[in-house]
């Protein structure tokens, strides 16, 4: 009697656990789908010469095939989330075991803790679930990760993974991180810099440069070792890289040059009749205008004398600043600077 109870319990757990799988996986989105996924893309305007005067966009992302990306960059990236990624199938039991047993030791030293998901998981959670944390979406993403192995190469994988993940600095994928932080596309890095850019998924905001350029140093270097220990770098090419500064831009800029916002504006006014907002903001267009960045620069420094000329003839109708009613304004307003579209 025993038994029968024993096999009784046992295949009432199996039902409980096929009817509570049953209700996880029924919404579940298909993994088919990602093999012609394209994420939103930055539209970007060029002048005549190819220098980038604007850029529209919901995301800043410039879009770039697994075959446009330097193998340095892909094995930053490897040697930070997923030194296994071309060996498992979507879940990395080892990793995940190595990660418990790190956390283990971070607990004690009071160090952040390591997650064990692959770069597979992290594209299933990113671009088909939510960002929740439950036991559900767990589930799910293991499935899904399966699936989307079984589904796509690697290669394609990987693909999507460097295109969408937001790396800080409003960048979204790593061309668009290559152009914030280094000014650079992705074959002008340096190993250094792709170590760096290989860094950031942990959290863009821990190792902000200039906010926090110890714990962004200490993290490069470590993504560098990483790759040293993976035979992805020599030691001499370690050694060098370890040696060099982290030199970032002071801030992501959507433009080399700045000086055509009206130009910009009514470029991207046109291109809305033409094609609609969304498909601006999210389509990736490459906006070539008939802007010489030289012809504009001297017409508006001709335009802004004139002005000048105009206003030292009948004098300065512009306000110059505010200030309070009180007594002693009028020194105060002998120490206000010109207003800042005066040129000299």
């Amino acid at each position: 009697m025993a038994g029968v109870a024993l096999l009784g319990g046992i295949a009432l757990a199996g039902v409980v656990v096929a009817v509570y799988a049953a209700w996880v996986l029924h919404d579940m989105p298909d993994a088919s789908e990602l093999a012609d996924y394209r994420p939103a893309t930055a539209t970007r305007v060029y002048a005549g010469d190819g220098t980038l005067i604007g850029e529209f966009s919901d995301e800043r992302r410039i879009y770039v095939t697994y075959d446009q990306v330097p193998q340095t960059v892909v094995h930053a990236f490897l040697a930070a989330e997923d030194q296994n990624f071309f060996n498992h199938g979507g879940i990395d039991v080892s990793g995940i075991g190595r990660a418990m047993f790190k956390n283990v030791f971070n607990v004690m030293s009071g160090k952040r803790l390591e997650g064990g998901s692959t770069i597979t998981q992290q594209v299933a959670k990113n671009v088909l679930l939510t960002s929740e944390t439950s036991l559900n979406r767990k589930l799910k993403e293991a499935v899904l990760s399966s699936r989307l192995e079984a589904t796509l190469t690697k290669e394609q994988i990987l693909e999507l993974y460097l295109n969408e993940i937001y790396l800080g600095y409003r960048s979204y994928g790593v061309a668009s991180a290559a152009y914030n932080y280094f000014g650079k596309s992705l074959d002008q890095l340096t190993p250094d810099e792709a170590a760096f850019l290989g860094a950031l998924p942990k959290g863009p905001t821990n190792y902000h440069p200039k906010r926090y350029p110890a714990a962004a140093l200490g993290r490069r270097n470590w993504v560098l070792g990483e790759m040293a220990d993976n035979k992805w770098l020599s030691e001499e090419q370690l050694k060098t890289a370890l040696a060099r500064p982290l030199n970032t831009r002071s801030a992501p800029r959507r433009a080399e040059y700045a000086d055509a916002d009206f130009f910009v504006e009514e470029a991207r006014r046109r291109a809305i009749a033409l094609f609609g907002q969304e498909e601006v903001n999210r389509g990736g267009y490459y906006l070539r205008t008939t802007l010489d960045p030289q012809l504009q620069s001297a017409a508006r420094d001709a335009l802004m004398r004139g002005l000048e000329d105009y206003d030292r003839r009948h004098g300065w109708r512009g306000a110059w600043g505010t200030t309070d009613f009180a007594e002693g304004w009028q020194a105060e307003a002998q120490k206000r600077t010109s207003p800042p579209e005066r040129r000299s």
